[in-house]
């Protein structure tokens, strides 16, 4: 079986976020692997494991450093990665990210695909469906198990939904977008750290997929940011400790006054 992880490179939540001209300032940033990547890493090899058998593949797009995440998912036990890196990818949307990972997905043979539920820097939770729609094929989102049929055709997923539980029925190939709870995501051996160091990771760019300039990149964006702001400070709060009458009739009047709520 062909598995194929779409990966994403991301800020890792602990940095703390500045902005500079209306725009995230980057240049301080620690980035990290996608954590619903991490899921959807773990349950590829798990699959693997399972029917004792079969090739996972990472593939990304990004700069030089989203390599990283990569090599991370490598040092787990990925077989191969990918990375589509090219200057008229930079500043793609989630429609033009899903197109160039179709792109390459065209050239590549999978029997199940899967990609973390969203990223955790923009939280468009966009990029897996709209892939599925370009290469037509079935998709089943927020999974929190997975089961693979006997003769490997199709797949059992089930979904935690507001109110209740819901189990889908697909055929492969298909395309999965993984939850927490899906599974715990393993840590890197030392053995799989050094591996990593002999891999060799291809690049492939637009030609070589067939995305042309017009197609990537902030031009064809459907989703602009036009600013980003900090939210604003907090104020500091009342305190009342005197009276207690007293001090409820001054919230009272706060209430009725300034938060209108009265």
């Amino acid at each position: 079986m062909n598995i194929v992880i779409c990966v994403k490179q991301v800020p890792d939540t602990e940095t703390k976020i500045k902005v500079k001209g209306g725009q995230v300032d980057h240049t301080e940033t620690k980035y990290v692997v996608n954590p619903y990547d991490e899921y959807a890493i773990e349950e590829g090899l798990r699959i693997k494991e399972r029917l004792e058998e079969g090739k996972l593949t990472l593939i990304t797009t990004g700069p030089e450093r989203a390599k990283d995440a990569l090599k991370s998912g490598l040092a787990v036990g990925a077989d191969e990665a990918i990375h589509l890196v090219d200057e008229a990818f930079e500043g793609s949307d989630p429609y033009s990210t899903a197109l160039i990972l179709s792109k390459a997905l065209e050239k590549m043979d999978y029997d199940i695909v899967f990609c973390g539920k969203q990223g955790v820097d923009e939280d468009h939770a966009q990029v897996g469906i709209i892939l599925a729609e370009l290469l037509d094929i079935p998709h089943v989102s927020v999974v929190t198990k997975l089961e693979i049929a006997e003769d490997r055709k199709s797949i059992v997923a089930h979904r935690e939904v507001q109110g209740g539980h819901e189990v889908v029925e697909a055929p492969l190939p298909a395309i999965i977008t993984a939850q927490k709870g899906l599974n715990e995501p393993r840590y890197a051996s030392i053995k799989g750290i050094m591996a990593v160091k002999k891999k060799i990771i291809p690049e492939w760019n637009a030609e070589e997929i067939g995305v042309d300039k017009d197609m990537a990149g902030p031009g064809a964006a459907k989703i602009k940011f036009t600013e980003v702001t900090l939210p604003p400070e907090r104020v500091g709060g009342n305190v009342f400790d005197e009276d207690p009458v007293q001090d409820a009739i001054k919230v009272a009047h706060l209430l009725r006054d300034e938060a209108k709520i009265l």
